[in-house]
């Protein structure tokens, strides 16, 4: 049975969305207790973009997995920097492109060194990694099962997405997968994206990526998101490609469901 939407209350509306709706007001202005949240909000948005990336405890959580990794850096000096000069994020360091560029590879012209590389990014949420990187590789690295080489993770600080590509391309991946913290919202400073490369190399346009987004328990479960970038890696592989042209298919939309979510506010 239907409900008619004109007789939802406002508090059934904030139960089922993080989204600012029917809020109390106090005359012509909002309540002050309305005022105070999105204050709240504000800072915990800006206090996402300027977090620095917990690097020991991300490290001690590889290694407790065993997964090897690198630490690299981007060409931006400082935080300041990195927001100020986007290019620079996209750039690696002089340090960081000396440490691959001696990394043990048996990388040919017709045998790529790896299948697959990871890059853990810090991007506009540090926040979001800290929370997130690890339980996404934990769910998805048990699907890809047999006949996929992985480089070793890479772990990127003052990074945008397409610091990934001359990552990619020195190391001789196939494919690269950066997860990285999106830009925060006022109801989600901690979004973590997924972002999925074949033939990584500089010059690769947001076109020629596909991007799994809103990766956080109030949002894509780590689950669901894990079986979009099997289906991604699988299909980039078998086509050669990936972009706008790559898309899940409706059986894996439909398997997948609506995005696993909690009421707002519950637990």
């Amino acid at each position: 049975m239907s409900v008619d939407p004109i007789h939802i209350s406002r508090t059934q509306l904030a139960d089922y969305t993080p989204s600012r709706v029917s809020l109390r007001r106090s005359g012509h202005s909002l309540a002050t207790a309305e005022i105070l949240k999105l204050q709240l909000a504000n800072a915990q948005a800006r206090d996402a973009v300027h977090a620095k990336l917990d690097i020991p405890t991300l490290a001690t959580g590889l290694t407790h997995r065993k997964l090897p990794f690198l630490q690299l850096a981007s060409a931006a000096s400082s935080r300041l920097e990195y927001l100020r000069n986007p290019a620079a994020g996209r750039t690696l360091s002089r340090d960081s492109q000396n440490a691959l560029e001696v990394f043990p590879q048996n990388k040919t012209a017709d045998k790529p060194a790896y299948d697959l590389v990871f890059v853990v990014a810090d991007g506009l949420s540090a926040l979001a990694v800290d929370r997130h990187a690890l339980p996404l590789l934990d769910a998805a690295l048990p699907l890809l099962g047999e006949g996929w080489t992985v480089a070793p993770i890479c772990v990127v600080e003052q990074s945008r997405v397409a610091i990934a590509d001359p990552i990619g391309e020195m190391l001789g991946a196939k494919i690269s997968v950066i997860l990285i913290g999106e830009r925060p919202g006022l109801s989600s400073p901690d979004s973590l994206g997924a972002y999925i490369t074949w033939n990584p190399r500089i010059g690769r346009t947001d076109g020629e990526r596909n991007c799994i987004s809103n990766i956080r328990p109030e949002g894509l479960s780590y689950e669901e998101a894990a079986k979009l970038l099997a289906f991604y890696l699988t299909e980039s592989r078998r086509l050669n490609s990936s972009g706008v042209l790559l898309k899940p298919s409706g059986a894996l939309l439909s398997e997948l469901g609506p995005p696993t979510t909690l009421p707002h506010g519950k637990s």
